[in-house]
């Protein structure tokens, strides 16, 4: 891969009560696993400004779906990957390579080396509002989250996927809805997560 950096915006959502387990608040991490002892998540990412080499990835979308047990060794992720229909082949390849943490780089460091398995890379048509109180995604008929409501904290909360130098918003998801190959759940009242995000080859 060559040198490449995206950054931009990002929300997601699992299937924990909030503030999920897996967040630090003002730096401390609270919880020792996942609410149910399955973490069943949804991951999006808009890429204001990004670029792989030669290849102009501003604009593109990705949303990931995904599952892990807590009573696996090292928690290993089990994905699909949804990537924007309207970028090139190239433009797929590369936002596959570096969200899949093929490409190495912070995407690795922050949560892909996690990836043990991955179901399915799918072309798709991606909606999103990244916007505060209108937190959605949607990966065609595969993956629906959406929430409106914060959740309050004194405390400031992170996330590792977007890193946790990076402050966001915890939020209460009014559904997440995943229907693909192996990923079939749908939970409402769950916890989910907006911040932005910025990763490149060089691991920060």
């Amino acid at each position: 891969m060559p040198s490449w950096r995206v950054s931009g915006s990002y929300f997601e959502a699992c299937n924990c009560d909030a503030i999920c387990p897996c967040r630090r608040r003002d730096g401390v991490r609270t919880g020792k696993g996942s609410t149910y002892g399955v973490c069943d998540f949804a991951l999006s990412w808009h890429v204001l400004a990004g670029r792989s080499g030669d290849v102009n990835l501003s604009g593109l979308s990705a949303v990931m779906a995904g599952s892990y047990r807590d009573d696996e060794p090292n928690k290993p992720w089990r994905v699909c990957l949804y990537v924007d229909e309207r970028g090139s082949e190239a433009q797929q390849a590369a936002l596959t390579e570096i969200l899949l943490g093929r490409a190495g780089g912070t995407s690795f460091r922050n949560f892909a080396q996690n990836i043990v398995e991955v179901y399915a890379v799918r072309p798709a048509k991606i909606d999103f509002d990244h916007a505060p109180k209108r937190w959605f995604m949607k990966a065609d008929e595969y993956v629906l989250v959406r929430a409106t409501t914060p959740v309050a904290s004194e405390a400031a909360i992170t996330c590792a996927i977007p890193g946790h130098n990076q402050s966001g918003q915890e939020v209460e998801c009014e559904v997440m809805r995943v229907e693909d190959s192996r990923l079939r759940w749908e939970v409402t009242g769950r916890c989910g997560f907006a911040s932005s995000f910025d990763y490149s080859s060089e691991a920060q």
